[in-house]
């Protein structure tokens, strides 16, 4: 692998680990030292290419292969302009017409294929969809939210991060400190030799630094969606009266179907429910939608009010030693499962 480095001073990485490379519009790079240099007055050409070049035209490379960093350039500037959404077309295929349009263009831009063509082709684009363009500039598209979320709770998970270790920091300080103001009162004031004296005061400081170690750290209070933290006994003003939240506590949802119950999911798929209900499209499947889903959806439906009778003056059915159903009174529950 080639060694990372200025190609005008062939200073490298390995030489100077804190070397700066800097890359200007037409991919080729440069380090901080040699850009100074060179464009000492504001302006220069290019070492490698001799385009003309301004200072600021210059950024700190990011990845080592500066064609990498020019493509992401170029990609940044043609998507600028290029900025449909898929709900801007009529169809999917349209859609993907017009994202393979655009990685041509970039592709075109980043190689130096039809380049005075390609820059033509993206003025005319930008002459006939001006109000198209600046209107989308304004608007974040679905991916570029979630990407906006994603930053936004690394944010907040970096400071929080920041925070715990600053406190720990200043826990650490403040155990040395006492330990050290306990030391020197011991020195001063107590009558053992002050090698004994060392000695314990070491053994001691080793003890307390392992309990630290071996302490959990502490959690992190949850949040709510807005921010704001809570704990098991967070406290709540409900229409002037502060009343104390309780623990979710999950209970199981008990269905009453008022029928004799439907089989389960592995009983329709292995006892031959599945043959008369058609396969799932692709579609229906990405959706999750199952057929032995369905299948007991269908089922289900179909049991469902067997075992029901209306509540006014009618006896509810109930089953005698026999297996059979017999009539009840009128007081007896409207169903029974």
């Amino acid at each position: 692998m080639e060694e990372q480095g200025c190609p005008r001073c062939k200073t490298t990485k390995y030489r100077n680990p804190s070397l700066k490379l800097m890359v200007n519009a037409c991919g080729h790079s440069l380090c901080e030292s040699c850009v100074d240099l060179l464009f000492i007055k504001g302006s220069g050409v290019c070492p490698e290419c001799g385009v003309a070049l301004r200072r600021n035209n210059y950024r700190l490379q990011v990845f080592e292969d500066a064609g990498v960093e020019k493509e992401v350039d170029i990609r940044k500037k043609v998507l600028r302009d290029f900025n449909k959404k898929e709900e801007d077309f009529g169809s999917l295929q349209d859609y993907n017409d017009y994202l393979e349009k655009v990685e041509t263009i970039i592709f075109n831009l980043a190689s130096g294929v039809e380049v005075e063509s390609t820059r033509k082709m993206i003025e005319q684009y930008k002459k006939e969809n001006k109000e198209f363009i600046k209107k989308n500039q304004s608007k974040l598209s679905r991916d570029e939210e979630y990407l906006e979320e994603l930053i936004d709770m690394e944010k907040q998970e970096a400071a929080s991060r920041k925070q715990t270790t600053m406190e720990e920091e200043t826990r650490e300080k403040a155990l040395k400190r006492k330990h050290k103001d306990a030391l020197i009162d011991e020195l001063m004031f107590s009558d053992m030799p002050a090698n004994a004296i060392m000695a314990t005061h070491k053994q001691t400081s080793v003890v307390t630094k392992k309990e630290e170690e071996t302490r959990p750290p502490p959690s992190a209070a949850p949040t709510f969606s807005t921010g704001m933290r809570f704990t098991q006994q967070s406290v709540f003003n409900t229409g002037g009266q502060v009343t104390e939240s309780k623990p979710y506590v999950f209970t199981p949802l008990e269905l009453e179907t008022c029928g004799p119950p439907y089989p389960d999911i592995h009983s329709i798929m292995n006892d031959g429910f599945l043959s008369n209900v058609r396969p799932s499209t692709e579609m229906e499947l990405a959706g999750g939608f199952e057929p032995q889903v369905a299948c007991q959806r269908a089922l289900q439906d179909t049991f469902c009010g067997l075992y029901y009778f209306p509540p006014m003056n009618q006896p509810c059915a109930s089953p005698n030693s026999s297996g059979s159903w017999s009539q009840g009174n009128s007081n007896s529950p409207m169903c029974v499962s």
